[in-house]
């Protein structure tokens, strides 16, 4: 499978559930001694709550861990992005923020770049949109009334540099990633579409990037100890993809 704008495939970790399954930073250490090639910190809770994400654990994560971090959660102004970019982040997401005032996309991409900035995207089937998919917020909890490909090409147009598409439907059932979903987004799309929600399996992962995800994230599986980073990898090697293989203390692939 091709690369898609010159950017390599990647692993990705959310970081959402670590405050409950253990010490952030430690967590977020593991993942990259295992050979994720990114990590994505999402403080899903953020806008529910009204409040900003945990700019604290953002920091301690970069001090100790040297690979690309992308955070969101509760991103609604430029001024937000500056202070994550501060602390520490490589990348910032943003949802319902970018969902109530659009033009904010193109504000963050005209001081920052676009690569700095990430659409955080959740969606649902829903007869209600041409699409058949939704853009929700809070969650999942609200649906908008934004069809989720027009809402995908629109903030590429205003500047978002990267889109993590997370399926609702799929999400928290382990029976896979929403394939229908990431290949009508990546059918559209001019950057890099990251794939999430669904991952049960080891072999779940490479049908995502055959539909053309150019990286897979999640979450659960590898909080829970099914499988690990490296054990992903070399599955997607083993099924013809090209990503970074190193062998690790542990004597898995990374």
């Amino acid at each position: 499978m091709p690369r898609r704008c010159g950017w390599p495939r990647r692993e990705r970790r959310e970081l959402s559930e670590f405050a409950r399954r253990g010490d952030p930073v430690e967590l977020a250490a593991r993942y990259a001694e295992q050979g994720a090639d990114e990590l994505t910190f999402l403080d899903v809770t953020a806008t529910v709550d009204d409040r900003s994400t945990t700019y604290d654990v953002v920091q301690r994560t970069a001090e100790q861990v040297f690979i690309p971090l992308t955070v969101g959660g509760g991103v609604r102004k430029v001024d937000d992005v500056a202070r994550l970019l501060a602390v520490g982040a490589d990348k910032v997401g943003i949802n319902s923020g970018a969902i109530a005032r659009p033009a904010v996309i193109g504000e963050i991409a005209d001081r920052f770049g676009a690569q700095v900035l990430v659409l955080s995207l959740d969606v649902k089937r829903s007869d209600r949109t041409p699409s058949g998919f939704v853009v929700t917020t809070h969650g999942g909890k609200h649906e908008t009334d934004l069809d989720a490909l027009e809402w995908c090409s629109e903030a590429v147009e205003r500047g978002a540099g990267e889109l993590l598409v997370n399926s609702m439907d799929a999400d928290g059932t382990l029976a896979g990633f929403d394939l229908e979903l990431t290949a009508a987004v990546r059918e559209l799309a001019t950057v890099p579409v990251i794939a999430s929600g669904g991952a049960g399996k080891l072999e779940h992962f490479a049908p995502a990037i055959e539909a053309g995800a150019d990286a897979v994230l999640a979450a659960s599986v590898f909080h829970d100890g099914t499988f690990t980073v490296g054990q992903v990898k070399q599955a997607l090697a083993d099924a013809g993809h090209t990503v970074r293989l190193t062998n690790t203390s542990a004597g898995a692939y990374a």
